[in-house]
């Protein structure tokens, strides 16, 4: 039996009618000044993680300055696009933390470490609730400490001379059609969102949901904001998008390649299996959803081992990066 999802109601004041009532989001960089507080009915147990999430994604989501378009917008329908093997070639988070390495934040061997860790999770093919939260916790332990402008500076430069030249071409041909037909294209992934605003806004998308990273007086705390943007998150960033922009999901499309993202795919009216896992192909046959696949042979074994490389730069190497910093020199 599932739980119902609480249900949240916001309010934007400078300070709640009733304190033991109400209680605020932390506060989002760059988000509006007034503070936003949450409400939930006398008895509800908290919100599940996956909700607070996506709800915080999507209040975060910056769109980018639309353009005169060349037919008439579409308003209430969008496509939704995961990146990882779907937009991009391997995992954007991989390729991120290449680019760091190259800049000597950390080794190679301290990526090749956590990588593992990631090899033996797809093996395995479960998530580990303790693993999962020590990820997450050696991933923001990069950032604690920096300027949002440092890494958004860094995810500029990365994403021009490591990950341009590895967007599925076919992916972004089918996002330039939601975009020629009126319709906004969003990314929604794992990935940081600043990171994520990027990639959006170098192939021209409308802009992103992506996990959120606390941050005061523009530097990172090294805590999120709600938690990371991973399976039913995505679908809970979705919906609570639909609301703020007034989409009809039914007339909405998903995009992945992966199984832990069925939630998503399921909350649109069209749902589209791109380069899909076993486990997603499966699924998508059953339920008649498409499938797009532009992979090809070899290159196909190559970029899923960039893929099992991909959350294992996320689970450590980034961390890796404060440590390599922190050692002392000799």
């Amino acid at each position: 039996m599932i739980s119902p999802v609480p249900r949240i109601v916001t309010l934007e004041t400078e300070s709640p009618p009733e304190p033991t009532r109400w209680e605020r989001y932390p506060p989002i960089q760059g988000g509006a000044a007034v503070p936003l507080w949450r409400k939930r009915e006398t008895g509800q147990a908290l919100e599940d993680h996956a909700t607070r999430a996506g709800q915080i994604s999507a209040e975060a989501a910056v769109t980018a300055p639309a353009e005169v378009p060349a037919v008439a917008p579409d308003l209430t329908a969008a496509a939704f696009f995961d990146v990882d093997n779907t937009m991009m070639m391997g995992a954007s988070i991989y390729h991120f933390a290449r680019g760091l390495a190259a800049r000597k934040y950390f080794t190679t061997s301290d990526m090749a470490g956590f990588a593992w860790q990631q090899i033996k999770f797809r093996i395995g093919g479960r998530e580990n609730p303790e693993e999962i939260q020590s990820s997450r916790e050696q991933a923001l332990s990069f950032v604690a400490g920096r300027s949002v402008e440092e890494l958004v500076r860094l995810s500029e430069e990365i994403y021009d001379e490591v990950m341009a030249d590895r967007i599925w071409e076919g992916t972004r041909a089918l996002a330039q059609k939601h975009l020629d037909s009126g319709q906004r294209v969003w990314l929604v992934t794992a990935t940081p969102r600043e990171l994520a605003d990027i990639i959006a806004r170098r192939l021209g998308l409308t802009g992103a949901l992506g996990t959120v990273a606390e941050s005061e007086d523009g530097v990172y705390t090294g805590r999120l904001v709600g938690d990371l943007l991973h399976g039913k998150a995505k679908a809970q960033a979705v919906r609570a998008l639909a609301v703020r922009e007034g989409l009809h999901l039914r007339r909405c499309t998903a995009y992945s390649d992966s199984v832990n993202d069925i939630p998503m795919l399921s909350a649109v009216g069209t749902a589209v299996a791109v380069n899909p896992d076993p486990p997603l192909r499966e699924a998508a046959r059953a339920r008649g959803w498409q499938i797009r696949d532009f992979r090809t042979g070899r290159r196909a074994a190559k970029i899923g081992v960039n893929s099992m490389l991909g959350a294992g730069a996320l689970v450590g190497a980034v961390a890796a990066g404060l440590r390599y910093h922190r050692r002392p020199r000799v």
